[in-house]
């Protein structure tokens, strides 16, 4: 199923349709300024073992989740002075950062190091899913088993077919992965050079 949303307004009668798929258990694919994510509500256990099974990942490798904003991120991670000062000013955007995961993250959804990548994308139909949903949601970009990412909602629908439960046409996507940045123990690591400025931390 094709849910076509406005990217600058989302329609709130389709987020709550798509937000129900997700309280039932089920995958969306949904639009973020980076790719487009494929993702399910962090707190459905068997939801994101479906994930592992559709992107054929190792559970040791746990995936980022999109939280709505600071607020939202500070019930889910430790957040120091500093990591909330440097989010504040780069969030909304295309920014994984690496904090040491609260008591509310599922254990599957952490590393050994209890660490966890958080994300507050700068696009409002995934965002407009998080704050509808009331938890954040799984993110791992919609690719293929080749790592070949999609920048088009039918293309994706096409290849997952029946495997996901609903795909969001939003706004066109970049394409570019997120930067990475480690914040634990308030000294910042660039784990991975994306579409966000990094100068900040080096």
């Amino acid at each position: 199923m094709i849910v076509n949303i406005n990217p600058q307004n989302p329609q709130l009668r389709l987020i709550g349709k798509v937000v129900e798929i997700l309280k039932s258990g089920g995958i969306v694919v949904y639009p973020t300024d980076t790719y487009y994510g494929i993702g399910c509500d962090l707190m459905n256990p068997r939801a994101i073992e479906r994930i592992y099974q559709l992107k054929r990942r190792d559970k040791s490798k746990p995936f980022s989740f999109i939280c709505s904003d600071l607020t939202n991120i500070s019930h889910y991670a430790k957040v120091s002075n500093y990591a909330y000062r440097t989010m504040k000013r780069l969030l909304p955007g295309p920014y994984t950062f690496i904090l040491e995961g609260s008591k509310l993250v599922p254990k599957i959804m952490l590393t050994k190091r209890k660490t966890a990548g958080i994300r507050v994308p700068a696009n409002e139909i995934c965002l407009s899913l998080v704050r509808e949903l009331g938890h954040p949601i799984i993110t791992t970009s919609a690719a293929t088993a080749e790592g070949e990412s999609f920048h088009d909602a039918s293309l994706i629908h096409d290849h997952f077919g029946k495997q996901v439960d609903a795909v969001i046409d939003g706004s066109p996507v970049s394409g570019e992965p997120s930067s990475v940045v480690s914040l634990i123990d308030d000294t910042p690591q660039i784990i991975r050079r994306g579409a966000g400025d990094v100068s900040l931390f080096e």
